[in-house]
């Protein structure tokens, strides 16, 4: 079907813009001309330093929508011409973890991007179970934002976020944003702690908690002293969602246990999202509850990621999006 440009990392901290083989569709299978695909913090790791799910080479990029281009037999009914959400994950629908609703735990999971081939491409092939159809007059850059809102409604739900929960939020960045919005559109009341002033303002957080308490806790920095702080911040029977992870040289650290128990209080992770999320998140964004096009700060294309990553590593930008 010949080439395609894509971004393909040979190695820990080693990328190039580059060609590569377009992929055709097998049977189940769909070929998507992708139109934009979202930069995150993850892939700044991925790239730069690693990633436990990261087989390379590999060409990166989870968050993806575009057209479809050529179906496979069985493609569940899509056709040439329909735009698409990428759900990232191949699950195999069988095992506890997938029976329970839980398929971003499943124990085959693949993840686009970090098991097999991302968006960070003119084209990708993906399993035809995994897209969502884009709605209806929804633009692709703001769908483009369902993976990660995906992720937040996710740790929202395992926070048990609901109509007048209170619900404290650290880190102003994209993901903290969105799980601001998330919660509110859950009819949840957020406040964001952010100690960085020009992201507080922006989002009209708080510096420090100051000793108040929440019934949820959410951190979406990779700070063990904003752990420290959600520990400290938690409301009797309140829950402490783990949304982001440390590096594995921080990632101990000492809990009181006595609090847990006098207060039944709860620590619970939240790692990635599961296709419910992405239909939830899509009709969320479409239907206006939450905005996302304000958080578009840059529309770049991958030729210069290099440059995109240099923002997102020293928080000089909200959401990055890039083409092809």
């Amino acid at each position: 079907m010949g080439k395609m440009k894509c971004i393909m990392v040979h190695s820990v901290g080693n990328f190039n813009v580059g060609l590569s083989a377009i992929r055709p569709p097998a049977e189940g299978e769909v070929l998507i001309r992708v139109e934009w695909t979202g930069l995150c913090r993850t892939d700044l790791k991925l790239i730069r330093e690693g990633h436990r799910d990261l087989i390379l080479p590999r060409i990166p990029g989870e968050e993806v929508v575009g057209s479809i281009c050529q179906a496979g037999t069985g493609a569940g009914g899509f056709k040439e011409g329909d735009r698409v959400y990428v759900y990232p994950g191949v699950w195999c629908g069988e095992c506890p973890a997938c029976r329970a609703g839980a398929e971003n735990l499943c124990r085959d999971m693949r993840i686009m991007g970090f098991h097999r081939d991302g968006g960070f491409a003119e084209y990708v092939t993906v399993p035809a179970k995994s897209v969502i159809a884009v709605p209806q007059g929804l633009n692709s850059d703001h769908a483009v934002f369902a993976e990660p809102l995906s992720c937040c409604l996710n740790a929202l739900e395992l926070g048990g976020a609901m109509m007048g929960k209170t619900v404290a939020i650290w880190g102003a960045g994209p993901a903290g944003t969105l799980l601001c919005r998330a919660a509110s559109a859950l009819g949840a009341v957020p406040v964001c702690i952010e100690p960085d002033d020009r992201r507080r303002h922006g989002i009209d957080g708080i510096k420090s908690t100051a000793g108040r308490k929440y019934d949820l806790c959410i951190v979406a920095v990779g700070s063990t002293s904003a752990y420290e702080e959600a520990l400290k911040s938690l409301n009797s029977r309140g829950r402490l969602v783990v949304f982001s992870g440390l590096r594995p040289a921080k990632s101990s650290m000492s809990v009181d246990f006595n609090q847990l128990h006098y207060f039944e209080q709860t620590i619970v992770g939240a790692y990635g999202c599961a296709y419910r999320h992405g239909i939830l998140a899509l009709d969320f964004i479409h239907s206006g509850r939450i905005i996302v096009e304000d958080l578009i700060t840059h529309r770049m294309p991958l030729e210069e990621l290099e440059t995109a990553l240099g923002l997102v590593e020293e928080r000089q930008c909200m959401k990055i999006i890039l083409w092809p």
